[in-house]
């Protein structure tokens, strides 16, 4: 069985045109990207899969691996469905989905992903959560939340504050989900042929079209936090938070 991480990336992102290529600490964002998941230990080969040219002359004058995708695609999972057909992955092969905007990825945070895979055959797919510290991001809708069942696999992920809190008692522990998926190969295919389904369209969160399906997926709970650069003001935020570099 092989562990592959890939990195989805295009260039015509709506809220920050050329996201790949901004530069952040005297690099581009998708080079600190691929560069730490080649920390990781438990990553066979890192990836990055991408429709547009100048991404790939980036990747590969930074030294790292890029194959070309088609432009056709909606959404990063079709991406990578493609660029595992392309590598030749099999069935029983897991696949990484290393979103290419999460400059302070941690390797660690990988191993963690990975784990449920490898612990069950049962499990289809994984991801991350991590626990909520600040108020404000129990209402925020761009932080997606999760909930889970006793074995740690996910009830539902949604904009919205979830559980729900009716005093008096002790408030629910709020967990924010992370944007990283690992994925039996197999599934991966499956999952891009699912149609979209009502609660998918209703939050905008693919991962809800396993659910929907009745696939589970195992939630791992971690401690690394993995800053998403959505748009400008974003990229601006971590160089104030994070100064010269992380």
């Amino acid at each position: 069985m092989r562990i592959v991480g890939l990195i989805p990336a295009r260039y015509g992102s709506t809220r920050f045109p050329g996201k790949p290529l901004a530069q952040l600490w005297g690099k581009p964002l998708i080079q600190h990207v691929y560069e730490r998941a080649r920390k990781s230990p438990i990553l066979e080969k890192v990836v990055v899969a991408t429709d547009d040219e100048r991404i790939r002359r980036c990747v590969e004058d930074f030294g790292g691996q890029a194959l070309m995708t088609s432009p056709e695609h909606r959404c990063g999972t079709e991406r990578l469905a493609e660029a595992a057909q392309i590598l030749g992955l099999a069935d029983e092969d897991i696949v990484v989905n290393i979103q290419g905007d999460q400059p302070l990825l941690a390797p660690e945070a990988l191993e963690e992903l990975i784990r449920p895979l490898l612990l069950s055959l049962e499990v289809p797919m994984a991801t991350l959560a991590i626990p909520i510290e600040r108020p404000e991001e129990i209402q925020d809708p761009h932080r997606v939340k999760v909930v889970l069942d006793r074995e740690g696999r996910a009830l539902y992920f949604s904009r919205a504050p979830i559980p729900y809190f009716r005093p008096p008692g002790k408030a629910p522990l709020y967990l924010r989900h992370i944007g990283l998926y690992a994925y039996r190969k197999e599934f991966l295919d499956l999952f891009v042929k699912l149609p979209p389904g009502e609660l998918e369209e209703a939050e905008k969160l693919e991962q809800l079209r396993a659910l929907e399906a009745g696939y589970p997926i195992a939630v791992s709970i971690t401690r690394y936090e993995c800053p998403e650069v959505d748009t400008p003001e974003d990229l601006k935020r971590i160089i104030q938070v994070y100064g010269s570099g992380a």
